[in-house]
């Protein structure tokens, strides 16, 4: 019965602070995986502010008509230089910095780069998130419906 209780009291001197490698690790993995959660959700949102703001753009670009080919022999065809013109003022009104706006005779895109900063993930190093989105309009005339 001596040598049983000698025996746990020496196992159990042992095993002081056996937990606290495992709670450090375990608190790891939860900052990194709420960091996970809430920059790529920050950066989802920034994402989907940054699609409206496109597609935006490139409709307000759309409406640059060359009314003078219009009216001659009603084939609808873009200004490239003022479409483009008008899908970047646009854009730019709205705060977006980083903006590149194609525009031909049939069609305007619009493409807004940025990155995002993080709240947690910096922990782990990751400082920024690249973010983009990228829209594309033609333009149209009279009463569409859908297809």
């Amino acid at each position: 019965m001596k040598r049983l209780r000698t025996a746990l009291r020496t196992a159990s001197r042992n095993d002081q602070g056996q937990i606290t490698p495992w709670t450090i690790v375990g608190v790891v993995i939860v900052l990194v995986l709420a960091g996970l959660v809430l920059d790529l959700g920050l950066g989802m949102s920034d994402k989907v502010r940054m699609l409206d703001v496109a597609q935006a753009a490139a409709r307000a670009g759309a409406h640059e008509i060359d009314l003078a080919t219009y009216r001659a022999n009603g084939t609808i065809q873009l200004q490239p230089t003022q479409a483009a013109a008008a899908a970047r003022a646009f854009a730019r009104q709205t705060g977006a910095e980083q903006v590149t706006v194609s525009a031909s005779t049939t069609t305007v895109t619009v493409t807004i780069t940025g990155t995002r900063q993080t709240q947690l993930l910096h922990i782990v190093g990751i400082t920024n998130l690249p973010v983009s989105a990228t829209a594309t309009a033609t333009p149209l005339t009279g009463v569409t419906t859908p297809l």
